[in-house]
């Protein structure tokens, strides 16, 4: 069954998170990730939210998303990630 990594970010620092877009992109292929969708935020209809942006990421499964984010290609952007935006993932089982 598919599941969707769901990613969303407040910028702390803009060249920072550029670069790490620019490097967290690339790992998504190798691992069968494909980007569903990004944007920025338009509104907050109910409740507090904080992020600016989010992100959509299909897998064939919950299994391949997980071996995805704990890659050593992934994790080795982890401290740029993290100096470069405040974030919260999701993993989420596709609806059957």
């Amino acid at each position: 069954m598919a599941a969707y990594f769901i990613g969303f970010a407040k910028v702390k620092d803009a060249a920072k998170a550029q670069e790490y877009s620019s490097k967290a992109g690339p790992t998504l292929g190798p691992a069968g990730g494909t980007l569903v969708g990004r944007g920025k935020l338009a509104d907050v209809l109910a409740g507090r939210f904080d992020a600016s942006s989010c992100l959509i990421v299909k897998f064939a499964s919950i299994d391949a998303a997980r071996a995805w984010y704990h890659s050593p290609a992934y994790q080795a952007l982890v401290p740029l990630r993290d100096a470069a935006i405040d974030s919260t993932f999701l993993l989420i089982d596709e609806p059957s």
